[in-house]
């Protein structure tokens, strides 16, 4: 079995970047910073570009190199909204702060594509919307009750029934669903890299190969202590998501980290790029153990899915996503691979991301539950304008929740997974 932390170097994005690889030094010897970032992913570079834009000195470091962990290896899907409905948001929030949080949550795909343009980004940028496709016919009611209430916040969705499903994706697999405008997809790498461009030129010190070993706070602030060096402080954000250790204590704890696997086909033909995934939609199944696809700028065919826990890839695993694949799309039958990866990501157990203050000046933000592309990038600058302008952030932070069962996860995941395909197989749907 192969490393999954390695395998990044297999991945689609790796090897067809369109951002060059800039090379950080490592950290030594004594900085200063207003505010020093630990991880250099989506969350870590969106919040030190947009303090940076706000006259903060910021340095960030990063225990490899920039995109090493999920920001490098996702698939590249850049889709608004929580897995929580506006309805629930309202429910849980109130009427006005449930509003502001719908828009902040609606908003971050325009977010991002935003970035891209201003900072010109070389990321292979499409923006034809996200379908969200039922597994089953039961999973369809909580798919078209999802699209109707973006539809009450004014958001012009499509729903769909199992013919237009078919229409747009290629696949007659599916029952329905709906299709948000907002969405679209990128090259991740890239748009890691490309943040992280756009935040040296303003300033911000990035140190690669330069993991933490501790984080502590002296006097008014903290300091960030690695092998060779220290940064201190007056504010500190760990944004380590799933490759998170002990720097705080309890945090590893609070989140399960679970591999993503990825296949990328080798190019399609012209016939196939017309009938699989085509246009540059991107979609996602209901199923709680979902598969997730689109097509690469270079016209691949990109599937994902949960795979093992742990660090180590299951080869079984991977040739079930290649089967899931060929389910769906029978014409790929036979179609060789040139990518296969996997990374973690962090999954939490409310299904939300999770924001916590453990101490002052103090942040943590991380478990985006598979949609970090835009709500990293949406918790950054949140982040910026807290520390830089004292707005209150509109997400809430809450208490580092512990899971009492974190230590024997292995065995209750694998409990979980199997409880979870018993689901997807009656046709629950999932969010």
């Amino acid at each position: 079995m192969t490393s999954s932390p390695e395998s990044f170097s297999r991945s689609l994005w790796w090897n067809q970047a369109g951002e060059i690889k800039q090379d950080h030094a490592k950290l030594r010897g004594a900085h200063e910073a207003d505010v020093v970032i630990i991880g250099g992913g989506f969350t870590g570079l969106a919040s030190a570009l947009f303090l940076a834009e706000r006259g903060k000195k910021v340095a960030v470091l990063e225990a490899r190199h920039i995109g090493f962990g999920a920001s490098g290896r996702n698939g590249g899907q850049v889709i608004p909204g929580l897995k929580h409905d506006p309805e629930d948001l309202l429910a849980a929030y109130g009427p006005q702060h449930g509003k502001r949080m719908i828009d902040l949550v609606g908003g971050v795909s325009d977010l991002v594509f935003d970035l891209v343009r201003k900072h010109d980004i070389r990321c292979a940028p499409t923006r034809a919307g996200w379908i969200q496709a039922a597994h089953s016919e039961l999973a369809t009611a909580a798919v078209y009750r999802r699209a109707r209430q973006w539809q009450a916040q004014g958001v012009e969705v499509e729903i769909l029934d199992r013919k237009r499903v078919a229409d747009l994706s290629g696949t007659e697999r599916y029952f329905g669903g709906w299709r948000d405008p907002r969405a679209g997809a990128l090259q991740p790498l890239d748009y890691a890299r490309g943040l992280a461009r756009a935040a040296v030129s303003l300033g911000v010190e990035i140190f690669e190969n330069s993991p933490v070993l501790g984080l502590k706070r002296e006097g008014e602030g903290w300091v960030a202590k690695t092998a060779f060096g220290k940064v201190g402080a007056r504010d500190a954000l760990v944004a380590t998501n799933g490759y998170t250790g002990n720097l705080v204590p309890g945090l590893a704890q609070s989140i399960l980290p679970v591999q993503s696997m990825l296949i990328a086909t080798k190019p399609l033909s012209d016939k196939q790029r017309n009938e699989v995934m085509p246009g540059g939609v991107v979609l996602s199944e209901t199923r709680k153990l979902a598969f997730y696809m689109r097509q690469s700028e270079d016209g691949r065919f990109l599937i994902g899915g949960r795979g093992a826990v742990g660090m180590k890839e299951k080869p079984a695993l991977m040739e079930a996503l290649k089967a899931g694949m060929v389910r769906l799309f029978p014409q790929l039958e036979g179609i060789g691979l040139d990518y296969t990866w996997s990374g973690h990501v962090a999954l939490t157990m409310d299904g939300l991301p999770h924001l916590h203050n453990p101490a002052s000046g103090l942040h943590v933000m991380l478990g985006y539950n598979g949609r970090g592309v835009a709500m990293a990038t949406a918790f950054g600058k949140m982040y910026a304008e807290h520390v830089a302008e004292g707005r209150p952030m509109v997400y809430p932070a809450t208490e580092i929740p512990r899971l009492a069962w974190h230590a024997i996860r292995k065995p209750v995941m694998d409990l979980g997974i199997r409880w979870y395909w018993i689901k997807d197989r009656l046709g629950f749907a999932s969010k």
